[in-house]
């Protein structure tokens, strides 16, 4: 019947040849970003669970802040947690967790360096819009019974939004060693337990285990290395959704598929064009003032 035709069919009014082929409206589902954020955090005196090889180096090595530097700072792996909030429908509050890994160096006796590395674990919230729904969606996962099968992981999608996290690498802004009567740095929330097993395999070796004769305070009875640290993150919450797009046929494309050839295994690299901007790095951009006084050169003889 007419009125039950799918409205998501070719749109043959408008055709459009040439190397874009003809072109259709096509309905499409995708995520829809329903709110988002950026932020910069500033994490200062976290501690860094080290392994047992940092941890003796840190407590009977002698140093002193001076003498130890982060070599390399990479987020290991993100927790991402979203829960409505309260009396305050649409809204959603979302946890985030970093597991950062860290690299440092110390200097040694005799004035030699060695490495360690450890774990610090970063946490951020924020609360975001999200929408409503009420619908219960199922997927089918190829794994589904027979008609007259039992109940199968055929699974069930929640209804609540999803969360996404950009961010970059952080950025190392300080390290030192904590005395050992000092306050925890960073608070006595976070322990070593919390550190699942699967990150601390990526470790050089085990964590180092807390003192027995710990009574409250995290870092009693043996000194800290602790680390400040800068992210840059975006946040944003998604929902699926349908949507009716202006698409194009997908063409075969021209260009065919070069390779290096066994006797010549240097022709493709020689080939290919030097990357000139690699080596070059970025210039202030036009209108940056470097001084009160002085606006920024752009380009040579500007």
């Amino acid at each position: 019947m007419p009125e039950n035709r799918f409205p998501c069919g070719p749109d043959r009014a408008g055709n459009g040849g040439g190397k874009e082929g003809p072109r259709e409206t096509v309905c499409i589902e995708t995520n829809r970003i329903l709110d988002s954020c950026r932020d910069r955090d500033c994490y200062e005196n976290v501690r860094v669970f080290l392994t047992d090889a940092g941890q003796e180096l840190i407590d009977n090595g002698g140093l002193c802040s001076s003498q130890v530097r982060v070599k390399d700072a990479g987020i290991a792996w993100t927790y991402i947690g979203i829960d409505p909030v309260q009396f305050n429908r649409g809204f959603y509050a979302i946890t985030i967790r970093y597991y950062v890994k860290l690299i440092m160096e110390a200097c040694t006796a005799g004035g030699r360096s060695q490495e360690f590395d450890g774990i610090a674990l970063l946490e951020k919230q924020a609360v975001l819009f999200g929408g409503e729904s009420s619908v219960s969606v199922f997927r089918s996962s190829g794994e589904c019974g027979g008609f007259c099968g039992g109940p199968e992981p055929c699974f069930k999608e929640r209804s609540v939004p999803t969360a996404v996290v950009e961010v970059v690498e952080p950025i190392v802004l300080g390290s030192k060693i904590a005395d050992v009567r000092a306050e925890c740095p960073g608070g006595c929330h976070v322990r070593a337990c919390d550190i699942p097993e699967s990150i601390c395999g990526c470790l050089s070796g085990p964590l180092a285990p807390e003192p027995a004769e710990e009574t409250g305070c995290c870092c009693a009875c043996r000194r800290v290395l602790t680390v400040s640290l800068g992210i840059f993150s975006m946040v944003r919450v998604v929902r699926p959704a349908q949507y009716l797009v202006t698409a194009s046929e997908f063409i075969i494309p021209d260009k065919e598929c070069v390779s290096g050839t066994p006797s010549d295994p240097c022709a493709l690299f020689r080939s290919m064009a030097f990357p000139v901007g690699e080596f070059s790095p970025t210039g202030f951009p036009c209108g940056t003032v470097l001084q009160p006084e002085k606006p920024s050169h752009c380009g040579c003889g500007n």
